[in-house]
């Protein structure tokens, strides 16, 4: 067991893309029911609540430490409101993006985010861009764009609503921002509490952005069918793709720079892919396989770098104590 020890850190964000996998297909369903930027409100409001409702039950348990969120210094609470900005800007721009662009552009549009995280990271953190994690993240790159390939006409990218396409860059690049201006308090205080107050933060943001949509739609509130299908897609959306895909986002942060995390964004396609096939009957060709296997050999690379660089602090720990 102690040769898979440092991966340990992979669980977080593997788990969360996963979580992710099939958010554009819920998201792009639910927006037949529910405006897109409304559907973001009540997706951020109900992952706020149980984000500070697993707070309150770990202050409680008083077992983890930091991770509860007291005692926060009055001088953070900007960055947590920063953070609940990028927020605010990642979910309305991401919905209002896959309600006007095809499965294809959305899909092929999340390589964007890892790059936008290195870049960044490199540039405000000073993170260093190894040779190995940038062959890593290129070859995750390419592996993303077979598997699309086999399963898309990327043909029809160009012919969709360039608008959509630039929403769904302002959404790569926002969650980029959330990720790396994220990395400082997650590390202060914990991955849990990072990500509870900061989706706090973006709710009355949203809440909002939710108001204007639903006056320019002319619709109240009240017009928004209370369904089996709205409440499934909220429970997704809020539940699982938000309160512990972002808690498990962050707490990748915990433990490795915010490009070594973003590389696991590349799997979000492949899950989601797998998922059609699994409960839809989707059928998937060979450029998924080799695609797929493409991807995973890059976020082995980039992992595999963290694992070296764990191993090295293990032997100065065990040369220190003797």
């Amino acid at each position: 067991m102690r040769g898979l020890r440092p991966y340990a850190f992979a669980l977080g964000p593997l788990a969360a893309a996963s979580l992710w996998g099939g958010m554009f297909v819920v998201s792009k369903w639910s927006f037949a029911f529910v405006p897109p930027v409304t559907m973001g409100f009540f997706r951020v409001a109900l992952g706020a609540l149980t984000l500070w409702l697993g707070v309150v039950a770990t202050n409680r348990r008083g077992s983890l430490g930091g991770d509860g969120g007291a005692g926060i210094d009055r001088a953070d609470w900007p960055a947590f409101v920063g953070l609940g900005g990028w927020v605010a800007v990642t979910i309305a721009t991401q919905f209002l993006g896959t309600e006007l662009t095809n499965a294809s552009q959305g899909s092929l549009l999340t390589v964007l985010t890892p790059v936008f995280a290195v870049g960044l990271g490199a540039s405000v953190l000073g993170e260093r861009v190894t040779r190995r994690k940038a062959v890593g993240i290129a070859l995750a790159a390419v592996g993303t764009v077979i598997v699309l390939a086999g399963q898309y006409d990327l043909t029809t990218i160009a012919a969709g609503n360039a608008a959509g396409v630039g929403l769904l860059v302002v959404a790569s690049f926002a969650w980029a921002g959330y990720t790396v201006w994220g990395v400082s308090v997650v590390r202060k205080y914990s991955a849990l509490t990072a990500a509870t107050y900061s989706t706090i933060a973006a709710t009355p943001m949203l809440a909002v952005l939710a108001a204007v949509e639903l006056a320019v739609l002319r619709r109240g509130i009240g017009s928004i069918p209370v369904t089996a299908e709205s409440i499934f897609a909220t429970a997704y959306l809020g539940l699982a793709a938000t309160a512990a895909a972002w808690y498990l986002w962050y707490k990748g942060l915990e433990f490795v720079s915010a490009g070594t995390v973003a590389v696991f964004f590349f799997l979000q396609p492949i899950v989601g892919i797998s998922l059609g096939a699994l409960l839809l009957g989707e059928r998937i060709g060979p450029g998924f396989v080799v695609g797929s296997l493409v991807v995973g050999g890059g976020v082995w690379i980039v992992s595999r770098e963290r694992a070296d660089d764990a191993d090295d602090t293990d032997q100065q720990r065990s040369v220190t104590e003797q």
